[in-house]
């Protein structure tokens, strides 16, 4: 059985939906578990960013994904601690 142009594209967006709704809710996730670590960092007398961490999660998104991943990374890192 073959299928049309249109119910392949359909299809395959329904898909990145339903990614896209998965990586928003993992965002989401991560978000909080960076308050988490911000907060207890600051409650024991450090800073809220440790940027020689920041720094491993740029490499390791470049690594992956290459230069765009630098740019994600720091959209990420962005939401999950605000700008410094």
């Amino acid at each position: 059985m073959t299928t049309t142009p249109e119910a392949t594209i359909a299809d395959a967006r329904e898909r990145i939906d339903a990614l896209d709704d998965r990586i928003i809710g993992l965002i989401q996730e991560r978000m909080a578990v960076s308050s988490v670590v911000q907060q207890t960092r600051i409650a024991s007398g450090g800073r809220r960013v440790h940027l020689a961490r920041e720094m491993e999660i740029l490499g390791r998104y470049r690594d992956e994904l290459g230069k765009p991943g630098t740019s994600l990374a720091m959209t990420l890192l962005e939401l999950c601690r605000g700008r410094i």
